[in-house]
């Protein structure tokens, strides 16, 4: 399942070191037109070239999608080709910096937080596909955002990065507490209860990685904030809901209610073997959890704690997420139809991937199908899929910009001078420096 990671490869190598052997078998012309060209005219064709990672999730899902499209082209296939998300972010960069466009595939994925990055850099590698049919308003705003540049749609979004607040409900129930008394609260309460379940209990409320700025991130997209303004000017300072995520994340720190560890496996493992009374991640997490079969029944899922004394503040974010995007190279008419009629229109693929991945689907109409309202025996008879979909449509914009990653990184370096006593106003300047400095 996709999980989000810190970075992106963008060195720029040989096309032929690369191997770069992977036409678009869709595409028709002789040279792709650049953003929004490719093949729009005449009859389609039968085969699409797609790039992808993890054969267990995306591509399973690719090869579903494939079969629902079947039942009504007989003769379509799709030629899908794995990629690390590594190594589709070093070929587009390197083909679009060789102008070797024709080497594109007509589909590729791209995760959600560096979509708007590449569009910027590299618009000839990109299709407009605003008025390509898909209903872009069957998605959550705050995901299309992530492939949405100047007011045009450049994906479809895809699996649900939507944040949860997974928890133990045999651990609150030790401390005198049910799920419902995390629902809908801020984090000052979410703290003070967090608190009294470590004491009553020894158990944290949550882990998470040293020097990552996840959980920060989060708490500031659920505020409707990001680390940038409108026009990509970072605001790492004067942002009052990065302070108080921050100083949230500081507090948690400092009273024991959240515990950094040093690695994702310590991560899991926490979570798994029943050292932490909660996590708060993508849903994509809810896979981790469910690895640790003794904890059946054990836990259930709601929505985030509000950011105290910030306007706009929410119960909803996300973390991670991905969207497919037809390039410049591709038979365009096929591909916007195959991803309408699939990932953007059919209820009957999101009904077996679910089951079969546990991708939970942006596309909004899934949430009224039957498999998402089922009852989960291992969240306590909890239909969580169903519950996601509701959260995801209240998950506020987030704008990512083209300098995302200097960014994040900076913050996550600001962070850690913090928890270890640095002055949170010098700490996070040398950021917004630091970002300025890249930029310029």
């Amino acid at each position: 399942m996709y999980k989000f990671r810190t970075g992106v490869a963008v060195a720029a190598t040989a096309v032929a070191a690369l191997g770069l052997a992977a036409c678009s078998s869709g595409g028709t012309t002789d040279e792709p037109t650049g953003s929004g060209g490719g093949d729009t005219g005449g009859e389609m064709g039968t085969t699409l070239t797609v790039w992808a990672w993890d054969p267990a999730f995306n591509i399973y899902a690719l090869q579903e999608a494939e079969k629902v499209y079947q039942a009504d082209h007989p003769d379509f296939t799709l030629d899908i080709q794995e990629q690390t998300w590594d190594d589709v972010q070093v070929k587009l960069t390197t083909l679009a910096q060789s102008g070797e466009l024709d080497q594109l595939p007509d589909i590729f994925l791209m995760q959600n937080n560096a979509f708007q990055k590449n569009v910027i850099n590299y618009p000839d590698v990109f299709t407009d596909i605003t008025d390509s049919g898909v209903d872009f308003s069957q998605f959550p705003d705050g995901v299309t955002a992530y492939s949405t540049v100047d007011g045009m749609n450049y994906g479809v979004p895809f699996d649900s990065g939507t944040a949860i607040n997974a928890m133990r409900t045999d651990v609150l129930e030790q401390a005198g507490y049910t799920v419902d008394d995390f629902t809908d609260v801020t984090w000052a309460e979410y703290i003070t209860m967090g608190e009294d379940v470590l004491a009553k209990t020894g158990m944290p409320m949550m882990t998470g990685q040293a020097g990552s700025s996840d959980m920060i991130l989060m708490m500031l997209q659920s505020a409707g904030a990001s680390l940038f303004d409108a026009e990509g000017n970072p605001t790492i300072t004067d942002n009052a809901a990065l302070e108080a995520a921050i100083a949230v994340y500081a507090d948690m720190v400092k009273k024991g209610v959240f515990v950094e560890v040093n690695s994702w496996d310590e991560y899991i493992a926490s979570i798994v073997n029943g050292t932490v009374a909660s996590t708060i991640n993508g849903v994509w997490i809810s896979g981790s959890i469910q690895s640790a079969a003794d904890q059946a029944g054990m836990w259930a899922v709601t929505n985030l704690p509000s950011l105290d004394g910030i306007d706009g503040a929410t119960h909803f974010s996300a973390n991670g997420g991905s969207s497919w995007a037809v390039s410049s190279n591709a038979d365009v008419a096929l591909a916007a139809d195959f991803l309408n009629s699939t990932f953007a229109g059919s209820t009957e693929f999101y009904d077996t991937i679910l089951p079969g991945a546990g991708a939970v689907a942006n596309w909004l109409p899934a949430g009224d199908s039957d498999v998402y309202a089922e009852p989960l025996d291992f969240f306590g008879g909890q239909a969580i899929y169903a519950d996601v979909l509701q959260f995801s449509a209240g998950v506020p914009s987030n704008n990512t910009g083209v300098y995302y990653y200097e960014a994040r990184d900076a913050v996550s370096a600001a962070i850690t001078k913090i928890i270890n006593g640095d002055d949170a106003q010098s700490a996070l300047s040398e950021a917004q420096a630091n970002v300025e400095f890249a930029m310029s």
